[in-house]
């Protein structure tokens, strides 16, 4: 398929996803490029959620994953001085639930503080883990959703409208070597095996 241009706050998030979901089975396959299929997972996915016929998956899939996982910092995998981080802070009108708390080391709290996750990600030059973005993708996914923003073109956005910058979401993912299916473990040689969801690769279920 052509690659689109989003123009609204649907678009937007939902391109995002569908390269998030893309990259997700391919890093589950245990893949060095992306096949046929993956490229079939993106439009898919892109295409269900514009029309409502697919919907991203609850956030209680991270939750329970959250549960799970080893206790290590979301960002380096940093294991010693963790506390509650705020995913978008809220200071900026973030929600102050569950779903929006991970564990940040003491460096990575103090590098990031006040600022949202991808404002900071941006600033130093990283690419969040994919089950990270996935969070956070869901996150701003509900809340715009939830005030009416979907349909607002991305020209009008206005800083400060929201907790985040929906038009940081990225739609343009690094290379698939690049890219790390969760945060790697101290001393993990291969990260993209550092942890494995429950097969939530296209994070979708059909709209009931």
């Amino acid at each position: 398929m052509a690659t689109p241009t989003p123009e609204t706050v649907q678009e937007q998030i939902s391109w995002s996803y569908a390269n998030l979901a893309r990259a997700h089975s391919a890093l589950e396959d245990g893949v060095k490029k992306y096949q046929r299929i993956h490229h079939i997972i993106r439009n898919r996915t892109y295409h269900g959620l514009l029309s409502g016929k697919i919907a991203m998956r609850s956030l209680y899939d991270d939750e329970r994953l959250k549960m799970t996982a080893p206790q290590a910092c979301y960002y380096c995998g940093a294991k010693d001085s963790l506390a509650v981080d705020h995913l978008i802070p809220r200071i900026r009108g973030g929600p102050d639930d569950a779903d929006n708390l991970i564990w940040a080391c003491r460096s990575c709290n103090s590098s990031k503080q006040g600022r949202d996750m991808l404002v900071w990600a941006t600033s130093k030059g990283f690419f969040p883990s994919i089950l990270l973005l996935r969070r956070y993708t869901k996150i701003v996914a509900r809340y715009c959703d939830q005030n009416g923003y979907m349909s607002t073109p991305l020209c009008q956005l206005v800083d400060g409208d929201m907790p985040f910058d929906v038009r940081l979401l990225p739609t343009k993912f690094p290379p698939l070597e690049e890219l790390m299916l969760w945060v790697p473990s101290e001393g993990e040689e291969n990260p993209n095996n550092a942890f494995h969801s429950d097969g939530d690769s296209a994070a979708l279920h059909p709209r009931r």
